[in-house]
């Protein structure tokens, strides 16, 4: 491989920083595309270039789609009461993997972390009390990680919306204590989805 900088070796440095991806994976990974430039690095370079061009967050419940509203909060037939809380929209993709959830999800963009300096406003609580409201939810279930920042942003959002009357639910068996959604498997995420239990 040439010394320097060039155009090869920048695109294994960016490679190497995403999730999974070390310096020799991210080498195999662009040798690989090298190989097959029309096959695979025409395409993805394509798709890349396309989805940078038209990803955008949901409006409505912070999800990453190609429109404004996507497509769970587009589809009436998930209008049926239940908001599904969870971190990120990892968790979110998690959840719909399964297949169990039929409602609608809100994505917090993060738990609330002292240590980090993530309050409330750093975080979609607000916008949650207030779809609650506007919506008219039924429930609300947490999906959020198993880790001590997860249950702490659980109790506050279930103070924040005591005063709406909506009912709050927890995920239950299933999720290990410091386990992540986005980890699991579909049939772990989907019995703790119909196991959930309610809170207070």
């Amino acid at each position: 491989m040439a010394s320097g900088k060039g155009e090869i070796q920048v695109l294994i440095d960016l490679m190497a920083r995403l999730p999974g991806l070390g310096p020799r994976s991210a080498r195999r990974a662009v040798l690989l595309m090298l190989k097959k430039r029309a096959q695979v690095m025409a395409p993805l370079a394509q798709a890349l270039a396309q989805v940078a061009l038209n990803a955008r967050d949901c409006q409505v419940c912070g999800n990453i789609g190609e429109a404004d509203t996507c497509e769970i909060c587009a589809d009436p037939a998930r209008t049926n009461g239940e908001i599904c809380v969870v971190e990120d929209v990892a968790d979110l993709w998690a959840m719909e993997r399964g297949g169990a959830f039929k409602g609608r999800y809100h994505v917090l963009g993060g738990t609330l972390s002292a240590l980090d300096g993530v309050g409330p406003d750093e975080l979609r609580i607000p916008a949650l009390v207030a779809r609650v409201r506007d919506e008219g939810a039924s429930e609300v279930i947490l999906a959020l990680n198993a880790t001590v920042d997860g249950q702490t942003t659980a109790h506050y959002i279930a103070d924040a919306l005591h005063d709406t009357g909506v009912a709050i639910s927890l995920l239950a068996q299933g999720l290990p204590v410091g386990g992540e959604l986005d980890y699991l498997d579909d049939g772990t995420i989907g019995a703790a989805l119909r196991a959930r239990r309610r809170t207070g």
